[in-house]
């Protein structure tokens, strides 16, 4: 009567139990695994998973990504690679190279990468010209010089 089994959690279908590096935590070294992860701590290597990753607005990545879905509150420098959702909140400071099927920004996150966009079927756009610089009208490619926000290069007073 009062069962879980009518709403069938998808994260546990597919690769188990979360993962969590705590807060206070420096992690050095490569982790693949299937299930989601959480970083509050610092990670200095690679993260390769099946699920999605979060990293919470303590939390420090330097390396390189491979995901499903991800997070960002925190900060990472590296290669960023996901599959489906990146989604950027005002906290994240991101720094390297970003590959993405989708991208939602928050007013206020910094995005210093070089971006590429895949199109629907999963196949990136063309590399030569900018592809990300069709969603954005004045953020050229979502490269950033300065550290800027994403907000754009300037603002209406």
């Amino acid at each position: 009567m009062f069962s879980d089994n009518k709403k069938p959690r998808t994260m546990n279908e597919i690769g188990g139990q979360p993962n969590r590096i705590e807060k206070n935590t420096k992690i050095k070294g490569d982790i693949v695994s299937e299930a989601d992860f959480r970083i509050d701590g610092k990670l200095d290597g690679n993260v390769k998973t099946s699920g999605k990753v979060v990293i919470g607005k303590d939390g420090y990545i330097h390396g390189k990504v491979e995901c499903v879905n991800a997070d960002i509150e925190g900060s990472f420098n590296g290669e960023l690679l996901v599959s489906d959702l990146l989604s950027l909140k005002s906290s994240a400071v991101i720094e390297g190279t970003v590959a993405v099927t989708k991208l939602a920004v928050e007013p206020g996150a910094t995005f210093n990468a070089s971006c590429t966009m895949k199109g629907k079927g999963g196949a990136s756009m063309s590399s030569g010209s900018s592809s990300a610089s069709s969603s954005s009208s004045s953020n050229s490619g979502f490269k950033s010089s300065i550290g800027s926000n994403v907000n754009g290069p300037a603002k209406a007073s």
